[in-house]
C-alpha cells in the first residue's frame, strides 16, 4: 500500500467517526470537551455554527452520531451525545452577542425560501449575514415547520423551539407567515435571484381502500395532521381506546400524544417485528415506560364501523420469514382475525411528498415517484433557479440532514447568484495541532476506563400525562454532564506517526491496549489486513500506512480499533509518535473561490 497522506482532510475526518457520522459534521469532541470545562456559550456556539438548533437537537436529534461513537468499542452504550448538546443549551449564558449583528450590507440578490423548517431556516441563516433580501413563505403563523407541528411539546418546549428560530428570523429575515403557496409560477414571476424549496412531506400515507374506511372517517386520523391540530390547539381530547398504526417516531409521538388527550387504552399496531421497527430505541422505551402496548406482526384488515360508529379494527397475524438473501416476507400464522377495540384510530403508516403547486410547465423534472430530479451535491433541480433541500427533497430523514442540505444549498444559491460553477465547492476547515504540554503530559483527559452511560432523568409520570407540553426529559444537571462527557475518547485527538524519527523498538505495539498498530511487510491492503496483530476487518474505516522504514518493514495501524488513549505516544522514545488535536469544520457560504 502507498503511504497514508494524512494531509487529505478527509482521512481524518473519516476518524472522527461521531463527526463523520453527522450529517452537518458538527465536531463532536471539541464541543464535549468545552461542556466538561463548563464552558456551556463556547459549547452552544460550535454546535449553532454547524447544526442552527443546537437546543431542539439536544432533544430530538435521530443521533445518527452515537451508534458510530468509539465508546461502543469499549462499552455497550456510546457517549450521551445528542444530550450533551442540550446540556450546552440549556447552561449557555448570551449567546445572541457571539452571533452575526444585522443590519447587513445588501448585496441586490433577492431570494425566496419555501417552507419555513430547519432546511429553509438554515439557507436564511447562512445567506443572511451576505447581504442577500430574503423571504420566508410558509401556511403556519410561526416558523419552524414540522418541528412545530410534528415534535410535541412534552419533548421539545415551545420555548425552546422559538429561541431558536428567532435567533435566525432577528437577522432581517422577511417573513409572510399564513401565507400558502398555492403557485411556483407565480413565486418565480416575483423576480427572485433563486428560489429554496423546502416545503417537507406533508402529506401522510393513508388506508384509502381498506373496507370501513369511509364509513368511519370520523374517528380516524392521519398522524401528522392530527398531530399538527394538536399542536395549534385545534384538537385537545380522543376517545378513551385508540389505535395508533405505523411503526415509525411519527407512531411514538402519536401514542404518546393521545395519552395526554384523554387516551387511557392507546395501542400501538405495526406489521413488522418489534425490532424492526423504523422507531428509535428510545422512542419504543419511551412510549413503553408509559403504558403504551407495542403489537408487532399485525397487519390491518378492517376498520369496523356499526350503525356509522367505528369499534375498532381487525388484523391479521404474521410472522417474519427471511430468505437467503436477507428479504423480508410476512406469512400468515393461520387462526382467526384478531379483533382489537377502539374510539379513534390514528393512521401513522407513513409520510410522502405531494407538490400539487408546483406547475409541470418550469423546467424541473420529476422522476416516477413524482419527486423532483435534485442534484445530491448542489441541491439544484433542472430549473437553475430552483433548489430543494430537507424532506422535499429526497423525501423524509431527520432535522439534522436538514439542516445538512440548507448549509449546502445555501452555497449553491450563493455560486449561482453570483454566476459561479455550482460544483466548485468550498474546501472544509481543518488544523492538526499537537497536543503535548510535556515529556508524559496531555492537553485532555487520555485514560480509556470502564464508564457506564449515565441516565437522563424524567419528570414524573403522573405530571407529563396530565400535561401535553410538561417535558418528559429533565436533562443532565452540571455534574452528571460532566461525568457523561468524560466518557468521550477524544477521537479527534489523533495519533501521528512520523517515519523518520522510528527507530522500531516496537514498543508502541507492545503497549498499545487494542493490538492496532503493527509492523511488518508491506503489500496489497487484503493481505495487509489479514497479517496485523488483530486483524482489520471493517473495510469502511482506513488503514493507516507509513513510509518505509530502515528495516523495509512498514508502520500500519487499524483506525477502527484505536482508542485515541495516547499510550503510544508516552512510550515512545524517540516521539515518533504525537497526539495532535484535528479540527473539522464544514466552510459555509460566502466562502467558496475565495
Amino acid at each position: 500500500m502507498k503511504p497514508t497522506d494524512i494531509k487529505d482532510p478527509e482521512y481524518f475526518h473519516k476518524v472522527v467517526d461521531c463527526q463523520h457520522a453527522c450529517p452537518a459534521h458538527t465536531p463532536v469532541p471539541e464541543y464535549i470537551r468545552l461542556i466538561a470545562e463548563q464552558k456551556y456559550t463556547e459549547a452552544y456556539m460550535i454546535n449553532w455554527d454547524s447544526n442552527v438548533f443546537p437546543g431542539v437537537l439536544g432533544r430530538t436529534c435521530d443521533r445518527p452520531c452515537e451508534p458510530a461513537c468509539r465508546r461502543g468499542r469499549v462499552e455497550e452504550e456510546p457517549v450521551a451525545i445528542c444530550r450533551l448538546k442540550r446540556v450546552a443549551a440549556d447552561n449557555k449564558g448570551d449567546v445572541k452577542k457571539h452571533m452575526p449583528q444585522g443590519p447587513f450590507k445588501a448585496n441586490g440578490k433577492k431570494v425566496a425560501l419555501i417552507g419555513a423548517g430547519p432546511a429553509s431556516l438554515t439557507v436564511a441563516r447562512d445567506l443572511a449575514p451576505l447581504g442577500y433580501e430574503i423571504h420566508l413563505y410558509d401556511e403556519q403563523k410561526l416558523g419552524g415547520g414540522f418541528m412545530r407541528s410534528q415534535i410535541p411539546a412534552f419533548r421539545l418546549p415551545e420555548t425552546v423551539l422559538n429561541e431558536e428560530v428567532n435567533f435566525i428570523l432577528d437577522l432581517g429575515i422577511h417573513t409572510h407567515f399564513n401565507s400558502y403557496v398555492k403557485s411556483l409560477k407565480e413565486v418565480l414571476a416575483k423576480d427572485y435571484d433563486a428560489v429554496f424549496v423546502g416545503s417537507g412531506a406533508p402529506k401522510g400515507r393513508d388506508l384509502t381502500d381498506m373496507v370501513g374506511r369511509k364509513e368511519g372517517a370520523a374517528n380516524i386520523h392521519i398522524g401528522i395532521n392530527w398531530l399538527g391540530s394538536v399542536a395549534f390547539e385545534h384538537v385537545s381530547k380522543i376517545g378513551k381506546k385508540v389505535i395508533v398504526l405505523g411503526g415509525g417516531n411519527t407512531a411514538m409521538d402519536c401514542c404518546r400524544t393521545a395519552r395526554r388527550l384523554g387516551g387511557e387504552e392507546v395501542k400501538v399496531v405495526v406489521r413488522s417485528p418489534f425490532a424492526e421497527m423504523k422507531a428509535s430505541p428510545w422512542e419504543k422505551e419511551d412510549a413503553q415506560h408509559e403504558d403504551i402496548p407495542i403489537l408487532d406482526c399485525h397487519v390491518p384488515k378492517t376498520f369496523v364501523v356499526e350503525n356509522g360508529k367505528l369499534k375498532g379494527m381487525t388484523f391479521e397475524k404474521v410472522k417474519a420469514e427471511y430468505d437467503a438473501k436477507g428479504k423480508r416476507q410476512l406469512v400468515p400464522v393461520g387462526g382467526p382475525d384478531v379483533f382489537i377495540e377502539a374510539d379513534d384510530v390514528l393512521v401513522a403508516i407513513g409520510q410522502e411528498n405531494s407538490f400539487p403547486w408546483i406547475e409541470r410547465d418550469l423546467g424541473i423534472d420529476f422522476d416516477k415517484w413524482d419527486m423532483p430530479v435534485v442534484d445530491t451535491v448542489t441541491f439544484v433541480s433542472t430549473n437553475p433557479k430552483v433548489f430543494f433541500g430537507g424532506d422535499a427533497a429526497f423525501g423524509p430523514k431527520n432535522v439534522i440532514t436538514a439542516v445538512a442540505h440548507g448549509h449546502q444549498a445555501a452555497i449553491s444559491m450563493d455560486l449561482h447568484c453570483q454566476k459561479k460553477d455550482l460544483h466548485t465547492r468550498p474546501s472544509p476547515y481543518v488544523n492538526l495541532v499537537s497536543q503535548k504540554m510535556g515529556i508524559h503530559e496531555w492537553a485532555y483527559d487520555s485514560a480509556v476506563v470502564d464508564d457506564p452511560r449515565y441516565i437522563v432523568p424524567q419528570a414524573d409520570k403522573k405530571v407529563t400525562l396530565s400535561n401535553r407540553k410538561k417535558e418528559v426529559e429533565l436533562g443532565f444537571d452540571g455534574l452528571t454532564g460532566f461525568k457523561e462527557a468524560e466518557r468521550c475518547l477524544n477521537c479527534d485527538v489523533q495519533t501521528v506517526f512520523s517515519t523518520s524519527k522510528c527507530i522500531e523498538c516496537d514498543a508502541c505495539m507492545d503497549v498499545c491496549p487494542t493490538a492496532c498498530i503493527t509492523f511488518t511487510e508491506n503489500g496489497d491492503e487484503a493481505d495487509l489486513r489479514s497479517r496485523l496483530k488483530a486483524p482489520a476487518s471493517l473495510l469502511s474505516q482506513d488503514l493507516y500506512v507509513s513510509d518505509t522504514l530502515p528495516t523495509k518493514r512498514v508502520m500500519v495501524k487499524d483506525e477502527n480499533v484505536c482508542l485515541h488513549c495516547g499510550l503510544c505516544a508516552e512510550r515512545c522514545p524517540t516521539s515518533a509518535w504525537d497526539m495532535q488535536k484535528f479540527f473539522y469544520n464544514v466552510t459555509k457560504a460566502g466562502k467558496a473561490c475565495q
